[in-house]
């Protein structure tokens, strides 16, 4: 089986090309190709077997009458590839099929006569040595096992290695109670926005966004990572996906084990959290891992597991100018100055314990030749202390969180003739998270010298977590169960190649609470040394009696912080990958996706919300109805491949699709925990059901749309030889309807009907669907192996992302703020998200060096990021010289992270390393 205009002496007898069709959701690729004589001519009715290595699975169809077939569904791995038709001699080879992607070979028959077989063993895929795309606008890249191995994990997490893929950006979670859930910034966002599943599972937290449940990178076996212009299988998205397979089992018994030590001598100090001339914060990390696979009966069924123990302990080191304040702060405590507090120790730092288990079992069963099954089952159990403390403060602000996630997937693949394939996925996660403090003495003291740049938790020094910042507040609890039902059906024949499915989700329990205890703020102008000295002028009282003018007291009162919601969700598609030339190809399709009680909580609608009867009765004009689950999110797709000339070295795509996503319930809760009980009369002002004036209340604006965005790209790949590719593609994303608050005050922005009913006018929260915001961004990508002993990948990315915001800018993850309710849209209010990064540039590759070394590295250089400095009340942007700053205005430092990696393989016998 030889592959076009190449000779026989270079064997490749495949040439194989990348070419993405859209598998986003389901954790697939697919096998396209042509089949010719020697004179180049079509061979129709050639019989292709694709059998998967190590295992019985197997695959047949036959070629039409142009001599094309197309094999789709095929989970990722070798397969050995058998070509057989009359008059021909017998071809075979292994080739890789990737995740997400469908594999182009073009096969050339000898005659009979020759009796010539050739094998060609499939080289490991990685991400360094990705084939030129011929026939796909889905931006993407597939890192693999062997890219996981390789390539150095300074978080052990599988996302280090998705920063390789162009148009990524690093991010910190944005929910700081999930620790080392993965993070990945497509598009100028903070990565909540992403629509994730593993081995077709829907893998989506449905609160706050991003991943679920984390999982091993050992339990891996490839994932693709699609930053913009996904297919119409994909939806629950706005800006891009990723798509996880894990490792299953062969006729061959294999695993390991593996044990990873890290200590703070082997860190570079990171200056944002730990600047000199601070100590170096102490820090310890054992990883210890094993797998297993093998046949429980062989080429029947198979399984693999794998278990992971993270042993931590990290550590917040005090830096001396945050020990002097809290030395300052213990002696006010032994003045008696804070009751029921005598002394508050000082310890030189904080330890952070962090214990994690994650375990995957997968069990594959091959029930004849058209039906395959698979069950793997995951779990993710850790506990964190002294979770939240952070730098400048003290450790009864910090918390224990115990985090427990587990999932099933059940998949079916039937082939119901030799181009008709179906795909069936049964899906069940729950997760169950606990927030415990630290301590619960019913307040909590702040200082200005608490609040630094690593505040993620509030700004308390001392005393209680209030679970609450500026931007948002975190849950206590939080439960999620949820039931997916998904089937595909497709076809691979000939120069069409259609797919259509149903996706159905079913969340009976998306709950939990926020804080409801009665709590008290103290909050100070100047910090503990100040009244130190000053001891007549520290203020103190639980009652908030009198505070003078340089302390700001709350008094938070109990309350049912609890939310719950049960809620489904729709998803329809159809779509088509037509091979119009052998030069185009044409990706076309639209998806449908809807929900039904997004909008509605504890069994209740919007129509009972306190806030909106007190509005009602008040004659106010602010709303005029409730909102409802939107009904007209229709997503068209279109994508183009485009290879001029014969030698199929150079491509040009373009492509444009609407995306759909609807995530907001962690920025409205307010708006879902007002409906937690039945609303009692509110039909005059001053109503027992009514919210008293001066009080507050949140609703949703009735004129809800799920918000969207339109992606438009274009971009052009060349290989200039076999071992040296490189791409120019260009990103437009342009986000409409995203979510905003709008804060009405009563007396400055909100008026009763009647002036009389003025005392009795709530301050009121609307939570709109009107934000706009854009994406651009050109990136660069350069692929090398430059030789047997190194290879490289290259990423330059230059973007700029824009939205509309008060004190925070960020692209569909959040709520953004409305400053001025009467001018949302004012100048100034338009500005940088918080993830816009302006230049950014990636290094990974692989060198071996003499002796049986390999030396691997993964740096990442970007510049600064933008940051907003609000008024201390943190309703609005500071002013400089008279005049308002705009959002995100301010820049902080570029940034530079180096992880390398030495290693050196020992192999024993054949199969054992």
């Amino acid at each position: 089986m030889q592959s076009g205009p190449f000779n026989k002496a270079l064997v490749p007898l495949f040439a194989v090309l990348l070419c993405a069709t859209g598998y986003a959701q389901n954790p697939t690729g697919a096998l396209r190709g042509d089949v010719q004589d020697p004179e180049g001519g079509r061979v129709p009715a050639a019989t292709i077997v694709v059998q998967a290595a190590g295992s019985s699975l197997k695959r047949e169809t036959k070629t039409d009458d142009h001599g094309e077939f197309r094999l789709s569904e095929l989970l990722p791995g070798t397969y050995r590839v058998i070509v057989d038709a009359k008059g021909f001699a017998e071809a075979q080879a292994d080739v890789s099929v990737v995740v997400s992607s469908v594999r182009d070979i073009t096969v050339t028959l000898h005659p009979a006569a020759v009796q010539e077989t050739v094998t060609v063993q499939a080289q490991p895929s990685s991400i360094t040595t990705q084939p030129i795309d011929l026939a796909s606008a889905v931006h993407q890249a597939t890192v693999s096992t062997q890219d996981l191995q390789t390539l150095p994990l300074a978080a052990r997490s599988f996302a280090n290695i998705a920063y390789l893929a162009p148009g990524t950006e690093p991010v910190e979670p944005s929910d700081p109670t999930k620790a080392r859930i993965t993070a990945v910034s497509t598009g100028g966002s903070s990565g909540l926005n992403n629509e994730l599943s593993v081995d077709g599972g829907d893998n989506s937290d449905d609160y706050i966004g991003g991943f679920l449940q984390n999982f091993s990178p050992d339990a891996i076996q490839e994932f693709a990572v699609r930053t913009a212009q996904e297919d119409a299988d994909t939806g629950r998205t706005t800006a891009g996906s990723v798509v996880i397979t894990t490792k299953r089992g062969t006729n061959q018994w294999h695993g390991g084990g593996v044990f990873y030590e890290r200590a703070a001598a082997l860190n570079a100090r990171f200056p944002i959290e730990n600047p000199p001339p601070n100590p170096k914060q102490p820090f310890s990390r054992q990883n210890y891992v094993g797998t297993i696979g093998g046949p429980i009966k062989k080429d029947k069924l198979w399984f693999f597991s794998s278990l992971e123990y993270v042993h931590e302990n990290a550590s917040i080191a005090y830096s001396p100018a945050s020990q002097a304040q809290f030395e300052a702060l213990a002696s006010l405590a032994s003045l008696g100055l804070i009751d029921g507090v005598k002394s508050i120790p000082v310890p030189p730092n904080i330890p952070v314990p962090f214990r994690d288990y994650l375990g995957t079992t997968r069990f594959d069963w091959s029930q004849s030749q058209k039906s395959q099954w698979f069950l793997r089952a995951a779990i993710d159990n850790y506990i964190t202390r002294n979770a939240l403390v952070q730098q400048a403060a003290l450790p009864s602000t910090g918390l224990e969180q115990h985090n427990n996630y587990m999932n099933m997937v059940i998949s079916n693949q039937y082939t119901f003739s030799p181009t008709w394939l179906g795909s069936f996925v049964f899906d069940a996660s729950g997760l169950h998270l606990t927030e415990a403090r630290n301590s619960d003495l019913g307040f909590a003291l702040a200082f200005p010298f608490t609040s630094t740049a690593q505040t993620i938790s509030g700004f308390e020094t001392f005393g209680d977590n209030q679970f609450l910042t500026p931007i948002t507040a975190f849950p206590v609890t939080r439960t999620q169960e949820k039931y997916q039902f998904r089937y595909d059906v497709s076809r691979g024949s000939g120069d069409h190649a259609p797919r259509f499915g149903i996706n159905f989700i079913h969340e009976p329990v998306l709950s939990g609470a926020l804080s409801g205890t009665p709590e008290t703020l103290i909050t100070y102008t100047n910090d503990p040394a100040f009244y130190a000295a000053n001891p007549s002028q520290f203020y103190f009282n639980l009652n908030c009696v009198n505070p003078p003018a340089d302390v700001t007291c709350v008094n938070t009162p109990a309350r049912n912080g609890g939310f719950s919601q049960d809620v489904q969700r729709l998803g329809l598609y159809a779509e088509d990958s037509w091979r119009a030339t052998s030069h185009l190809t044409v990706n076309y399709g639209l998806r449908y996706d809807t929900t039904f009680g997004l909008l509605t909580a504890s069994g209740r609608s919007q129509a009972e919300n306190p806030a909106y009867l007190t509005v009602k009765t008040l004659g106010i004009p602010l709303i005029s109805g409730v909102a409802h689950d939107y009904r007209k999110a229709f997503g068209p797709r279109l994508g183009i491949a485009y290879s001029p000339g014969k030698s199929g070295t150079t491509v040009i795509r373009a492509g444009f699709g609407l995306y759909y996503n609807d995530l907001a319930q962690n920025g409205w809760v307010a708006a879902l925990q007002a409906v937690n009980a039945p609303p009692a009369v509110c039909v005059n002002p001053g109503d027992p059901g009514c919210i008293p004036g001066g009080a507050s209340g949140a609703i949703i604006d009735p004129h809800y749309k799920t918000p969207y965005a339109l992606h438009a790209t274009a971009g052009v790949q060349h290989a200039f030889s076999a071992r040296w590719t490189a791409s120019a593609d260009y990103t437009h994303e342009e986000g409409n309807h995203a979510y905003r608050a709008y804060p009405y005050m009563a007396g400055r922005s909100l008026f009763a009907a009647n002036p009389a009913d003025q005392a009795d006018v709530p301050n009121i929260a609307v939570f709109k669907s009107d934000n706009r915001s854009s994406y651009n961004a050109l990136m660069l990508h350069l692929q090398g192996n430059v030789s047997r002993r190194f290879n490289l990948v290259a990423n330059y990315t230059l973007s700029r992302a824009q939205t509309w915001g008060c004190v925070l800018g960020e692209l569909f993850d959040y709520v953004n703020g409305v400053c001025d309710p009467l001018n949302p849209f004012r100048p100034g209010d338009y500005g940088p998200s918080g993830e816009d990064v302006t230049h950014r540039f990636v290094l990974a590759g692989t060198l071996y060096v003499p002796g049986g070394f390999e030396l691997t590295t993964l740096t990442q250089a970007e510049s600064a990021r933008p940051f907003t400095v609000t008024l201390a009340d943190n309703t609005d942007r500071i002013e400089i010289n008279g005049v308002r700053t705009s959002l995100d205005e301010f820049r902080g430092t570029p940034y530079i992270q180096a992880d390398l990696r030495v290693s050196r393989p020992f192999n024993f016998h054949d199969q054992r390393s």
